[in-house]
């Protein structure tokens, strides 16, 4: 608590984060602002109720600052040695009426269907062993960013325009790397991977990434390649884009990824386990194909360069389960390709424990600065849950009377593929993760 409240400003705001923070880790059926008050309070709910609701929705603190120092407290014991990734998802919240900000009848995960809701986007930062959100920003679907009345009645900043999730996820991205932050791969599902355009712009940031597809994808498999620009006539400009054939030439036509995965040879698949699952392996057959992404080549002058395609097709399954795009090193074996591409189960367990334990999407209040603010508030609450797991991995729960030694905070790591002897990089070489250390009287 006295390492978060650093970045709240006023020091009568301390009590209030206090406050919230206990409620959201209170055994609570509902954890928006009456029952906690109710809870932590009980011969004076009002009066506390009062005091939360103030803290949440409408103090000026910083909710981006308020991630900050969570993960200053929680990166530092996060092993990277087997790598890190940046894990880009959404994730919906049902709601009724149209009045809370950013409500709309739109897709909802939670739902499995389109209905209302609120979706918020986020990007969280993995190790083998945890993940915690790094980012987090609500959707403002294009009819709540058109109006200005809603706007202002729900304190949406003036800054923020519509934008899709993808491209908020990009921007999200962008302010971690002018941070300073490291560039470790990006996963996403297909929700994200089916954008050329988010695709395109992680490769001119200068990350590697492994994103879903659908099926309807569509590339340039071996043997398949565009025509070259038309000859020149003499006149005129001389023509530069590519060309696809006609039905004529199916070889300079793109497949869908789908048609390629139906083209493979029975025996190129391989069974593939990729970790333990609760009751046993988590294994799938798997293939893999050097490709190139084929979207808009009429308008392009070269070829774009080859990737990945992966597929998984389980046994028993009429046609392949899913499809990824990645731009992984040519010589990435298939099982370490694999677990990568799962790795996005990752955020799937946050948002699990974040709401069913933690009270992620049980805000009633309308506001922007609320709903932000209490989306902090409830990763603070998982954050330390996750530190406690870091730093005790084989207690369940902590001994309250046991005598606890404070570990030493792990500052350097060896990068995956460094030459021998090369000196170890910190794991926090940036901003966002700034080991916080325990000085005497903090």
């Amino acid at each position: 608590m006295a390492h978060l409240s650093e970045g709240l400003g006023h020091s009568d705001r301390h009590a209030g984060l206090r406050g919230y923070t206990t409620g959201l880790m209170s055994p609570l059926q509902r954890k928006s602002v009456e029952p906690m008050a109710a809870h932590m309070d009980p011969l004076n709910v009002r009066s506390r109720h009062q005091s939360l609701h103030h803290f949440v929705a409408d103090a000026n603190w910083s909710d981006e600052r308020m991630l900050l120092g969570i993960c200053q407290w929680v990166v530092p014991l996060m092993d990277f040695s087997d790598g890190g990734w940046w894990i880009i998802d959404d994730t919906g919240f049902p709601k009724q009426g149209r009045h809370s900000v950013g409500v709309a009848r739109q897709y909802c995960g939670m739902l499995g269907k389109q209905d209302n809701c609120q979706v918020a986007v986020s990007v969280s930062l993995a190790c083998a062993a945890a993940s915690i959100p790094v980012a987090w920003q609500l959707y403002l679907p294009q009819e709540w960013a058109d109006d200005e009345a809603r706007r202002e009645k729900a304190g949406v900043p003036e800054a923020i325009e519509f934008a899709t999730k993808p491209q908020i996820a990009l921007q999200q991205i962008e302010h971690l790397m002018t941070q300073g932050a490291p560039r470790h791969c990006v996963l996403a599902d297909a929700g994200y991977g089916v954008d050329t355009a988010f695709r395109e712009r992680l490769d001119e940031l200068g990350l590697r990434y492994v994103v879903g597809v659908t099926g309807s994808v569509t590339v340039w498999p071996p043997g398949h390649e565009p025509l070259p620009p038309k000859p020149y006539s003499g006149r005129g400009r001389v023509p530069r884009r590519l060309r696809r054939g006609d039905a004529t030439a199916p070889e300079h036509r793109p497949r869908t990824v789908k048609d390629v995965a139906f083209d493979i040879e029975p025996d190129d698949w391989q069974e593939v386990t990729w970790r333990e699952g609760t009751n046993s392996a988590l294994r799938s057959h798997f293939v893999r194909v050097r490709v190139r992404a084929a979207h808009r080549d009429e308008q392009r002058s070269e070829l774009r360069e080859p990737q990945w395609l992966l597929i998984e097709w389980p046994e028993g399954h009429e046609e392949p389960l899913k499809y990824w795009l990645s731009t992984l090193p040519e010589d990435t074996s298939l099982e370490r390709m694999v677990y990568e591409a799962k790795m996005r189960w990752r955020i799937e367990r946050d948002y699990q424990d974040l709401k069913q334990d933690l009270g992620l999407g049980q805000y009633e209040g309308r506001g922007w600065r609320g709903f932000h603010h209490h989306a902090s508030l409830s990763i603070a609450a998982y954050g330390f849950l996750l530190a406690q797991r870091l730093q005790h991995p084989d207690e369940v729960g902590g001994k309250k009377n046991s005598a606890r030694q404070e570990p030493a905070l792990p500052t350097h790591y060896q990068p995956r593929g460094s030459p021998e002897g090369a000196a170890p990089r910190p794991i926090l070489h940036h901003e966002l993760a700034i080991a916080y250390r325990r000085t005497a009287g903090s």
